[in-house]
């Protein structure tokens, strides 16, 4: 067989270096679990991973990039989720439903609390009494995630305007930060079909909001 018509060698410099990533992201995942937080060490992220001290900044600036990392990968999977079950609400109402709704649809569709309570396991409740750095953390751990959902909208309506698409998706994801403090000051962060019933009541309110645009909200009776 000529060069040409050879299939390339993998590149195993680069397998090893995925390989390691892929160790300590999982590593620093099960440390988290386990103490309940982000305070693990570099020292023990290398023992768990079973990689140097130096392998891990080969990858990784800071500890805190790499929390950054796992929760990324935690959000990944409820943007997948997201996205298929914005292709459902899509197919079932392809015509008669906007843009808008497809999307809360496939919100409300999308198991959220699961992934919310862990987060709140690792941060605690978003009470004050959270440190600078936890709440720098979890800015950091859903900062991109109304970019993110943008992309998914925009794959499924390529058509539309990616400037108005950004503003829904930024209003939403802002939106859905609120509701994630009002839902762990109401229900102490823990999983339950309660806490369930609460998470939908708000994340509801906050879809009718955007809906109607904060213009229409007014004062309520009475208030000072």
């Amino acid at each position: 067989m000529a060069d040409h018509q050879r299939p390339p060698v993998p590149d195993r410099r680069e397998a090893l270096k995925a390989k390691h990533r892929r160790a300590i992201v999982a590593a620093a995942a099960e440390l988290m679990t386990e103490i309940g937080g982000t305070d693990f060490t570099v020292d023990q992220l290398a023992a768990r991973a079973d990689v140097s001290r130096r392998t891990v900044f080969n990858h990784f600036t800071t500890v805190d990039d790499i929390t950054v990392e796992v929760f990324h990968e935690m959000l990944g999977a409820v943007l997948d989720n997201v996205d298929a079950n914005f292709a459902a609400s899509a197919a079932e109402h392809p015509d008669d439903t906007s843009m808008f709704d497809q999307l809360a649809g496939a919100l409300r569709a999308t198991d959220l609390v699961t992934t919310i309570t862990e987060l709140t396991r690792i941060f605690g409740p978003d009470d004050g009494r959270r440190s600078a750095r936890q709440a720098v953390l979890f800015e950091r751990a859903v900062s991109d995630l109304g970019i993110r959902i943008a992309a998914i909208t925009l794959r499924h309506h390529p058509e539309a305007d990616p400037l108005e698409v950004d503003l829904m998706c930024g209003a939403l994801v802002g939106g859905a930060l609120v509701v994630v403090r009002h839902w762990e000051q109401s229900t102490g962060g823990v999983d339950s079909a309660e806490s369930r019933r609460v998470w939908d009541e708000l994340l509801e309110r906050m879809i009718s909001v955007n809906r109607a645009g904060f213009g229409a909200l007014t004062p309520r009776t009475g208030a000072s």
